[in-house]
This record gives C-alpha cells, structure tokens and sequence, in this order.
C-alpha cells in the first residue's frame, strides 16, 4: 500500500510539474516579448508640414523630381524636422532620395514614386551592405545614414522601377559577388572595397543605416532592385500595416541586421524571396562586428513568397530573442519557418519562439540547418533553445520537422508543442540533435482509440 501510494504521489507530482513547465514557458515567453515591446517607441509627428510641391515637384510621371526631394530634405533640416507630404500623382525620382533626421515622408493615397532605372543615376557610391558585408556600392533608391527619427508613411506606393535593368544583374553578379566575400575573409581595408561602376552589386530598395527611431507604416512596395526594406545596424523600429507585390529575384521583404528592438506587424507580403530575413553579417566581418540581431516580434502577419520568417544565413554577430506570433500564409510559401547556418559563418541563433503560427500547402514547414549550401569549415554555429508552440499546414510535399546539426556541433534544446501537419512525405527528420522534446505533435493526422481485437 505504502509502495503504491508513493507511486501516485510521484505521478501526480510529474503531471503538475509537466503542467507547470508549459505554463511557465508560455508565461516566460509572453514576459520576455512584452520587455521587448516597452523598449519600441514609434517617432512622434514633425510640428512642421512642407508639400514636396513647393519645391518643384510635379506628379506628373513625367517631371524629375529629385532635385524637389533634394531642396525639401535640405529644408527639414533647417526647421529641425519637418514632414514632407506627396499628394495623389506618379512622381518620377530620377535618383536616390538621401533622407534626413527627423524627416517623416507621407506617400498619400493615389502617389506613387517611381524610381529611375538608369543605374548611373545611383552613383556616387555610399557606404552599404551587401549580402553582409560592407562596401561602397550604389545608392539604395532611398537611404538614410546615421539619422534619428525617421518616418515613411502613408497609402501610396513605392516604386523601384527595377525590372528591366536591376533585377537583370542577377546573371552577372557572380565575380562581384565573390569579390565582395574574398573582401571579407582577407579583412580588406573598407575604404578599397569600392563597387559601382561595373560591377553589378544591387542595391536595396530602402536602406537604413545606423538609425533609431524608425517608422515605416502604411505603404505599398513593388518591382524593388533588391532587398525591399534593410536595416542595417539600426534600433527601435516599427514596421506595420506594410504591403507588397514584389517578385523581382531577392526581393525579400524585411531584412533586419545587426539590428534590434524591431515590432514588425500587419504586413501583408508578396515577395520574390524571404518574407523576413534576420541577419547578422557574413563570416570573419560579422563575427568580428559582434552586434547580434535581436529583440524583434513579427505578428499578426500574413505570409506568402519563399520563406515566411528565416534566420540566416547571414548570422555571424548572432540572433536571438525572436518572436513570430500570431501569423498565416496568405499563399504559397517554400518553407515556414527556416534556420540557415554553415560552417563558414559561426555565431549562435537561440531563444526563438514560434507562437500561433499556419501555413497552407509548404515544401518544408520547420527546417534548422546548419550547413546551409553544403559550404564552410571551422566556424560551427551554436544553435539552442527554440521553442515552438501551435504551429500547422495542411500539407508539406517535402518534410514537417526537420533539424540537421553537426556530430561536433548539435542543435539542442528544441521544444514543439501543439503542431499539426495535415500530409507530410517526411513527418520528422532530425540528426545530430538533442533534448528534443515533443508534445501533442501530429503528422500525418492523428490516431483516436485503438481498434479491438476480432
């Protein structure tokens, strides 16, 4: 009796304790997200308000427009800010607008920038970033360095006008591409590292470089040269209510890097890429720079491209306190939710979670790789504590969960609860992984009382 009653005692204190676990994590995580969310204020609305009309702007389609965007910016800055309101009409932008501090552009509802697509219009070269690394290239059509307190809002939209000479460069990037990584790796002093005239290095559509206090609300992006929206070693953002069509090759949505305090929300995508693509520089630079991404929830978003939300591979600072709440696919994705690493790159990506998140019809719903391209050597990423609560498809044509470590190198401490997956040709795939733990995980449907023996 005594034996029994110790029995009960040990399964009852193992179901409470079970209990408790997930009712501490679910409340760790909801703690954790809202400290972050404390720390992202939206910039405040400029006192002053100028029309880019008053500077000889005319939407028209026709009327170059940039020297207006130029005198307006060099006008919020003797005021000390100011916004600066683009009314209904296609202003034709014949090269970059170089935003200034405390500056809130509002694209109202029927304007439209279209950008020029002559690539000479973007020179002389500014210091960037391209696949993470630093270099002098051309201008991103919109770009702002070092500033505080920007803000582009509105209904319009924003044209990158980059189909016919742009999104063409993919084909020729290759020796560029290269070059920029041997930069890298053989620590080539920055100010050598100069592109531009030919080379075919494209540049980001929206690129904001060493900022804080960022708003980005509102507006529609399409037909962007590159990635649509970088920020690059900026904090405090807030980007929501955004949408897109834009299917030009690498036209990922969002690409926080070395970056953090970001609130990414209401986003309806349609990208040529990633939805969201969180980096952290490339190899010996990034692991070097040492700035991690981190801080940033993306919720209530509706997903659709090629990946929902990706971590990497650009990752060598580091990338943790992710959280991806609350979100759907709203069409085709390749894959969900995608961890990308390899040897090359070092760093860590870990407390990551995965909240109340569906897709329809994936190759692969939840993937961690960590030798991402089958390239690099020496530099095995540390990947850990991801945490990954009511996650579904209806159908993964490819693989559900899949987590590829190395023997040396493990990905541990990977926690899914509560994920469906309607069909999956591969349920479950893990190697060189461990304290995987698994709880109410269905693939395949899911088996209910047990027939009897006839």
């Amino acid at each position: 009796m005594k034996k029994t009653t110790q029995l009960v005692s040990a399964l009852l204190f193992g179901f409470i304790f079970n209990s408790c676990n997930y009712v501490t994590q679910s409340s760790y995580r909801q703690l954790k997200r809202d400290a972050v969310l404390n720390n992202i204020k939206a910039p405040a609305p400029p006192a002053s308000t100028l029309s880019i009309l008053s500077f000889g702007a005319a939407g028209d389609s026709v009327t170059d427009c940039k020297p207006a965007f130029d005198k307006a910016m060099l006008e919020c800055t003797k005021l000390k800010g100011a916004k600066i309101v683009i009314p209904p009409g296609i202003y034709f932008v014949g090269g970059p607008i170089h935003l200034v501090s405390n500056v809130c552009l509002e694209i109202q509802k029927g304007a439209r920038l279209k950008f020029s697509s002559d690539p000479a219009r973007y020179l002389p070269v500014v210091l960037t970033s391209w696949e993470g690394t630093f270099v002098y290239n051309y201008s991103p059509l919109i770009y702002g360095y070092q500033l505080k307190n920007v803000s582009i809002t509105g209904e319009g939209t924003i044209d990158g006008n980059a189909s016919l000479t742009f999104s063409t460069w993919k084909a020729k990037q290759d020796s560029d591409q290269m070059l920029s990584r041997a930069m890298n790796h053989q620590k080539v002093e920055l100010s050598k590292r100069i592109f531009g005239t030919g080379h075919y290095l494209r540049p980001q559509l929206i690129q904001l470089f060493e900022c804080k206090n960022i708003l980005i609300e509102g507006i529609h992006i399409t037909n962007s040269p590159f990635w649509c929206i970088h920020l690059l070693k900026s904090e405090n953002a807030t980007i929501r209510g955004i949408s897109y069509n834009a299917k030009n090759i690498n036209n990922d949505g969002i690409d926080p890097e070395y970056s953090k305090n970001i609130l990414i929300e209401n986003v309806d995508f349609d990208n040529g890429d990633d939805n969201v693509a969180i980096k952290a520089g490339r190899d010996d630079e990034g692991r070097a720079t040492a700035i991690p991404s981190e801080n940033i929830v993306i919720r209530n978003c509706r997903f659709k491209g090629l990946h929902g939300v990706v971590i990497g591979s650009e990752m060598s600072a580091g990338v943790r306190s992710v959280f991806i709440e609350n979100c759907v696919a709203s069409g085709y994705c390749k894959r969900g939710i995608f961890l990308k690493s390899n040897p090359d790159r070092g760093g860590f990506i870990t407390d990551i979670f995965v909240n109340n998140v569906s897709f329809g019809e994936v190759e692969d719903l939840f993937f961690i790789t960590s030798f991402y391209h089958g390239e690099g050597k020496g530099h095995n990423s540390h990947i850990s504590y991801i945490n990954v609560d009511s996650l579904s498809c209806r159908k993964a044509t490819n693989a559900g969960l899949v987590i590829q470590g190395f023997p040396e190198k493990k990905v541990t401490n990977v926690y899914f609860s509560n994920v469906k997956i309607d069909t999956a040709k591969i349920g479950v795939s893990f190697n060189d992984a461990e304290n995987i733990v698994m709880s109410n995980v269905n693939i395949g449907g899911e088996v209910k009382v047990p027939s009897s023996a006839k």
